[in-house]
């Protein structure tokens, strides 16, 4: 791994405290961990995010910012702009492979994130937007209820969903039989 050492390092630190999402106790820190993000230029960057542990539940979180989708190796902004684009090509330096499988997660997962942010706004008791009577045009118009369609919106969907616990696994380890 002596190709990380070249990267430069971004070191995560999240400004509020958030508590562990499993049995909303405090965390602290234990260390940390390296994380290589692809940017939408087709660059490698490297995160160091902070390991946390509940003081509860013992259990271990990792710190990760808005840009990043949990066992997603490119930015946020960029599964965005392919999940979102209708017909242009999306200006992302990944292989159509890539994009497609992207567009195929989102797809199949719709329903599950939709689920999680509906239980999370009754939770906290916070009626979203009325839907609407026009049929959806994108993949992602059904999250604006929920977080807006302004630029940012995969990670408006990610970071409280992630937070909940709520994430699922996606990672073929926990895939196979």
């Amino acid at each position: 791994m002596s190709w990380l050492r070249s990267l430069p390092a971004f070191f995560v630190r999240c400004a509020e405290s958030v508590p562990s999402p499993c049995c909303g106790e405090v965390l602290s820190v234990i260390g940390s961990r390296k994380r290589k993000l692809i940017s939408e230029s087709g660059e490698d960057l490297l995160l160091v995010i902070r390991r946390l542990r509940c003081s509860q539940c013992r259990k271990i979180h990792h710190e990760l910012p808005d840009c990043v989708v949990p066992y997603k190796r490119y930015e946020s902004a960029c599964i965005e702009q392919v999940v979102s684009s209708l017909s242009s090509p999306p200006a992302v330096a990944a292989d159509d492979a890539t994009l497609r499988r992207w567009k195929i997660w989102f797809l199949n997962h719709t329903t599950y994130l939709l689920g999680a942010l509906r239980s999370i706004a009754i939770r906290f008791h916070q009626d979203p937007a009325e839907e609407s009577s026009v049929t959806s045009q994108t993949a992602h118009h059904p999250f604006g209820r929920y977080v807006g369609d302004a630029p940012g919106w995969l990670a408006r969907i990610v970071r409280p969903i992630a937070n909940s616990n709520l994430w699922l696994h996606t990672r073929s380890a926990f895939l196979s039989g």
